[in-house]
């Protein structure tokens, strides 16, 4: 149970960062715009990029949330393929994985 705690723990801490993250885009992505079209316009394409980045940390912020969904119905760790263990060393770099290495 203890070792659920410490997982449970890193993916919260992990979903925290990638919230404050996401909401430092999303504030930088409602600023305004420069009055210098020149300007403007790296504006708009630093922006372009900033919506790349976060709708990759909102796919991450949504993986998070179902491997704590995972974890509560004890189902983490569960190959969603071939019903076997997910290997430990896989879930420390991929805490949200939801297959073992195998079936990935």
């Amino acid at each position: 149970m203890a070792e659920d705690q410490q997982v449970r723990a890193r993916l919260e801490g992990k979903l925290a960062e990638l919230l404050r993250r996401s909401g430092a885009i999303e504030d930088d992505l409602r600023g305004p715009l420069e009055a210098d079209s020149e300007e403007q316009a790296v504006n708009l394409a630093d922006d372009e990029a900033l919506a790349g980045v976060d709708d990759v940390l909102q796919h991450e912020i949504g993986e998070i949330r179902q491997a704590l969904l995972r974890l509560e119905s004890g189902t983490y760790g569960i190959c969603a393929a071939c019903g076997g263990a997910i290997q430990s060393a896989r879930l420390e770099a991929l805490p949200y994985a939801t297959r073992c290495i195998e079936c990935a």
